[in-house]
């Protein structure tokens, strides 16, 4: 594929757009890294501050400078990759994330720890961005719903995981290790990109812009009922994600007893839920239509939720989980349907459309993720999963974008 698409982007043609499982292999490596690499030293944090003689209130920037540093870089990635391509940024930013990766495993203080982080979340960004933006470059319609639910079900399916995988990483190599083999994965997804994806925005797609131009854009997409309608959809749900990450562990170690091996297969499980939700979404479109089926997503979201308002703290675990599976069976199938959405119409700017649909999902992660926190508890999860799954209902419906396949591009 590699090959043939170097040859007709030399051309100036149209990339030939066919989904095999190398492709899909790198595009959900892509999408998915950055998950890995910060849920992944989640179980560690505790040995960390201990060996780099800190508190655990003082590692707080190891997780808030790579989220923040991952949502201002993303927003330059797209329209960098809109003027010269997705190679060079994707091939970049893996070298940064290997690079700070092993700036980790070797840090002996928290400043450099940090920084490290940052170099990772920098570089790492423009994977998670152009994921999406290779897979608009070479699918449309069905086909783009149909990647995009198989790549968003890596994204989602990787916090659920990596929490398992660091834990055994404990009693390993420990959280060194850790970042060598988020560093080696990133060397292996590298080497994967160029032998299966290679260059997929052609010259005659290309628009150089300057500064002025691409905040024009950015403005423009959010103006744009088409784009930010299933855009905000998409990022408050998979905020509800992240939110529920954050306030699980109080609910269920601190208030259910569950043990941290425990937790990481709780999480673990969740996996299958997202996974089913994400294969079944395009099939359930192609006879419904996106839009319906997203709608359909957000209501299954809003009764797990308010399963979980309703049962307060004294239901079992057998009860969370089955809230929590609610919502996920509803955010599995909005997610990736209002991902295509989103940026089907948009084929020109499919990098700037995909940085600010990152930049917006990331901004909901960090507001829902601080209020779920605070709450600390099953009832003021559901809360902040019920105001979500409403927001994204509203925004679908008064985004206009009322037909039965996902538009065809401009």
């Amino acid at each position: 594929m590699n090959t043939s698409t170097s040859a007709a982007l030399a051309q100036g043609d149209s990339v030939p757009a066919r989904l095999n499982g190398r492709l899909l292999g790198v595009l959900a490596g892509l999408a998915a890294l950055g998950a890995l690499s910060t849920n992944i030293i989640l179980p560690a944090l505790p040995r960390m501050a201990s060996e780099l003689s800190v508190g655990m209130r003082d590692m707080g920037p190891v997780l808030s400078g790579f989220f923040l540093a991952f949502a201002v870089g993303q927003l330059f990635v797209g329209p960098i990759s809109d003027r010269w391509g997705r190679r060079g940024p994707v091939l970049s930013g893996l070298s940064l994330f290997i690079a700070g990766s092993l700036v980790c495993a070797w840090a002996q203080t928290l400043p450099v720890l940090v920084a490290g982080r940052v170099v990772q979340a920098i570089g790492v960004c423009a994977a998670s961005v152009l994921s999406r933006a290779i897979a608009r470059d070479l699918f449309e319609g069905e086909a783009l719903s149909r990647t995009l639910a198989l790549t968003m079900v890596a994204m989602a399916a990787a916090p659920g995981f990596s929490p398992l995988l660091g834990s055994a990483m404990e009693y390993g190599p420990g959280w060194r290790g850790s970042f060598v083999l988020v560093g080696f994965l990133g060397l292996l997804l590298a080497l994967a990109y160029v032998a299966a994806v290679g260059e997929t925005h052609s010259r005659d797609r290309r628009a150089a812009a300057t500064f002025g131009e691409v905040l024009r854009g950015y403005v423009a997409l959010a103006r744009d009922s088409r784009f930010m309608g299933p855009a905000f959809a998409v990022s408050v749900i998979v905020g509800g994600l992240y939110a529920f990450f954050a306030a699980t562990p109080a609910v269920l170690m601190g208030r259910m007893g569950l043990s941290a091996l425990g937790l990481g297969l709780f999480f673990a499980c969740t996996v299958f839920v997202v996974f089913g939700a994400g294969m079944f979404a395009p099939r359930l479109a192609h006879h419904w239509g996106a839009v319906r089926v997203s709608c359909i997503g957000c209501m299954a979201a809003l009764v797990g939720a308010l399963a979980m308002l309703a049962g307060g703290e004294g239901r079992n675990l057998a009860y969370f989980a089955g809230a929590v599976a609610l919502y996920l069976l509803g955010m599995g199938l909005v997610n990736p349907l209002g991902t295509a959405m989103a940026l089907g119409p948009f084929s020109r700017q499919a990098g700037l459309a995909s940085s600010l649909l990152g930049g917006l999902q990331m901004a909901c992660a960090g507001v829902m993720t601080v209020l779920a926190s605070l709450a600390g508890s099953s009832a003021g999860l559901g809360i902040v999963l019920a105001v979500a799954s409403v927001a994204a209902f509203a925004a679908l419906v008064a985004s206009g974008h009322q037909r039965k396949a996902v538009p065809s591009p401009q």
